[in-house]
This record gives C-alpha cells, sequence and structure tokens, in this order.
C-alpha cells in the first residue's frame, strides 16, 4: 500500500508526520515504524508522529520512537505537528490537541515559530548530583561544566539503563548555565538510545529544573540545543509550574510517498 510521507524537523529534532485520519497505516506493526526511521533503510527520523482524527479537538497526536515503540510525550513532535496540521489546513494559526499526557494547545506565526503549552509540573526531585521531573516524559538532569566534551552516548545510557529508573528508564540531560537566564544541554534520549540534536520535553524539564534550583530566577530561560535555540517560559506557583510553553521553529523537510510491503 502507498503512502505519503512528510518529513519535519525541530531544532533537528527530525520525525516522520503522517496524516493518518483514515486509519489506514499499520501503526501497530513496530517493525515498520522502526524500519521507517531507520536512516539507512528508510526515510529516517528520531520518530514517528500520526495526526488522527479527535471529537473534541483539532486532532489527535500519536507518537512513537525510532525503535518503533509509542512512547511519551514530545515537545519538538508537539510543535511540529501543529505546523504539518497548518499544511494540511486543518488549523489556521493555532489549535488544541490531545496526546497521551493530555490536552495541549498551541500557536504558529507566519515564520512558523510554534508555541507549545505543556503540561503542569508540580513534583520535582533535587538530589545534591542531579534533578529529576516529568514534562510530559522523563528527565534526569545533571550540571556539568565541559558540555563539549561530555560523552552523552555512553554516560545517558548508564543513566538510563541504571537501577535508579529500572526497565522503564529516563531521558537525560546534560546542562551548563551560559548566562542568567540561558543554558546549553546535551540530550540522551531513551527510544531512540543516543543523543539528538534536540529534545522539547528536556529543554522544558531543563528550564523548570534550573529554575526549581535557584540557578536563575527568570521565567523566560533560552535553551541552546545542539540543532539550534528554544525558548521556555511558565508561571510558578507554590512549587507548581504552570502555563509552561515551550517556543521554536517548526520546519518542513520534504514529501515523499513510499509503498509499504
Amino acid at each position: 500500500m502507498q503512502f505519503t510521507f512528510y518529513k519535519y524537523q525541530g531544532t533537528g529534532n527530525d520525525f516522520i508526520m503522517i496524516d493518518n485520519r483514515e486509519q489506514h497505516f499499520p501503526k501497530n506493526d513496530t517493525k515498520v515504524i522502526e524500519k521507517l526511521c531507520d536512516r539507512r533503510f528508510g526515510i529516517g527520523g528520531d520518530g514517528l508522529i500520526l495526526l488522527e482524527n479527535d471529537e473534541t479537538t483539532n486532532f489527535k497526536m500519536v507518537y512513537y520512537n525510532s525503535d518503533g515503540n509509542q512512547s511519551s510525550m514530545c515537545g519538538n513532535g508537539g510543535r511540529c505537528i501543529i505546523a504539518f496540521a497548518k499544511k494540511l489546513d486543518i488549523i489556521e494559526n493555532s489549535a488544541t490537541f490531545i496526546a497521551i499526557d493530555g490536552l495541549h494547545h498551541a500557536t504558529i506565526d507566519k515564520n512558523d515559530i510554534v508555541s507549545l503549552q505543556m503540561i503542569d509540573v508540580s513534583e520535582i526531585k533535587i538530589h545534591t548530583d542531579y534533578t529529576f521531573l516529568n514534562t510530559g516524559s522523563p528527565h534526569h538532569i545533571i550540571r556539568v561544566q565541559n558540555l563539549e566534551n561530555v560523552a552523552v552516548k555512553t554516560e545517558g545510557s548508564k543513566i538510563r539503563y541504571s537501577d535508579l529508573y529500572g526497565q522503564e528508564g529516563s531521558n537525560v540531560n546534560f546542562v551548563t548555565q551560559i548566562s542568567n537566564n540561558e543554558f546549553s544541554i546535551r540530550t540522551y534520549e531513551r527510544g531512540v538510545e543516543d543523543e539528538t540534536l534536540s529534545c522539547g520535553t528536556g529543554a522544558t524539564a531543563v528550564a523548570i529544573a534550573m529554575h526549581a534550583t535557584k540557578m536563575t530566577y527568570s521565567n523566560n530561560i533560552k535553551i541552546n540545543v545542539q540543532g539550534g535555540k528554544l525558548e521556555v517560559s511558565f508561571v510558578e506557583e507554590n512549587g507548581i509550574y504552570k502555563n509552561v510553553f515551550l517556543k521554536g521553529p517548526a520546519t518542513f523537510v520534504f514529501e515523499t510517498t513510499l509503498t509499504i510491503e
């Protein structure tokens, strides 16, 4: 069967996007999804995203990691699906959609800059040498001095598969402070099992963690990722982070048609 695939990237975090409103895509076949995400034998991507119908919102987002398994929320993927929905003429400049972690609202401007509302965060575990929180996906955050020299895949994998998080594992973020409200990060993503050029839920988690640990007092934080720049804003009330927004570009790369056997 032939399918049309769209490729999008958000600060280097790239995704295969599929209009699955008619439910034709074999989404329970993990091998097909894994092959499509393979950069040598498929289209290539950090993940695959299905846009589906939803009764109460503009659409539903279904996200799969590159290993073929359905996963938790993807922030950059959430921004890219907004640009995709606009391309399909499903939305104009704003939307609400449902994802695995609940309801999201987003806006997109004429330059394809997407501002995506993330979930509220109320539980932050602050330890001596790391911070842990969930921004739709779990994130372990470590401050480092020489970010460029960190062996992200090796060190991230050790933490992801450690007894600390069990079989489910966690994403791992390494962060260094640039200025009062600016940080640079590198992220090891579970499911991809490698470093990615950007992680939206990771950028969000780092911004909140840096505020919670008093590394910054700003509620509008710039995050430098390997693939570009993101911004995270929020309102903090009694330790609860609300109105959390992840902002950055969502870029169309190409469109192609392939036959899945």
